[in-house]
């Protein structure tokens, strides 16, 4: 069976709509065989068997494995949402435990291979980042901005780098899979950053308490 022609450009499709339902069928066994065989053994023909579809289907809707799987990991990733309860320790340590479980449900034999697979490439590497990498960021990223609007950051802080450091935790982990990331080690890593780049640390800590309400809250930081 021959693969669907693959267009550079997207055109005006005609004919039925797109079924929707398949999409999702689609999806669901491309992440079923991602959690059971891992990404190197995955076939479009085990996820069209799984499926209930045909690999033509498959094909006019995501024209490589590599396409196939952003889409299944990005939809499980789901929409980053950034926190906002003027805390910025709370803020911070929500961020990224949501992060951190998000990235929990993806295998970490897969993200590496998959990343080596789309690296080559700059249209994958795009397809890549949007999908796995740039949501998450964005949220922590809002997080950072809020914070340094609140006054709570340093004025000479360099964000950027701050965004890079606070996901090197996550994304270090989660490709390598080396080490689980407890929420405690999440709020130590908060406490490590904020002691560094925070104007008055200590009056950040007696703020989160007040506002949580629970003087065992965030007790490791400090």
């Amino acid at each position: 069976m021959k693969r669907a022609p693959v267009d550079s450009a997207p055109q005006a499709r005609v004919g039925r709509p797109r079924d929707r339902q398949i999409d999702a069928a689609v999806l669901d066994a491309t992440r079923a065989v991602l959690d059971r065989s891992g990404y190197g053994r995955l076939t479009f023909e085990e996820v069209a068997r799984h499926a209930g579809t045909t690999k033509p289907a498959i094909y006019r809707r995501w024209p490589s494995r590599q396409r196939l799987v952003l889409a299944a990991l990005g939809a499980r990733l789901g929409e980053a949402r950034a926190p906002d309860t003027g805390c910025t320790l709370c803020d911070l340590d929500e961020c990224l435990k949501v992060f951190v479980a998000a990235f929990r449900r993806m295998p970490p034999d897969v993200l590496g291979p998959l990343f080596a697979d789309c690296a080559g490439d700059g249209e994958l590497r795009t397809a890549f980042m949007t999908a796995l990498f740039d949501p998450p960021r964005a949220a922590v990223r809002e997080t950072l901005d809020r914070a340094y609007a609140r006054g709570d950051l340093c004025d000479n802080v360099d964000l950027d780098l701050i965004l890079d450091l606070i996901g090197s935790l996550v994304y270090y982990r989660a490709l390598f899979g080396h080490a689980p990331t407890s929420d405690a080690e999440i709020e130590r890593a908060v406490a490590a950053l904020l002691q560094g780049i925070a104007i008055d640390y200590p009056s950040l800590l007696e703020h989160s308490r007040r506002v949580s309400g629970d003087p065992k809250l965030h007790h490791l930081h400090a």
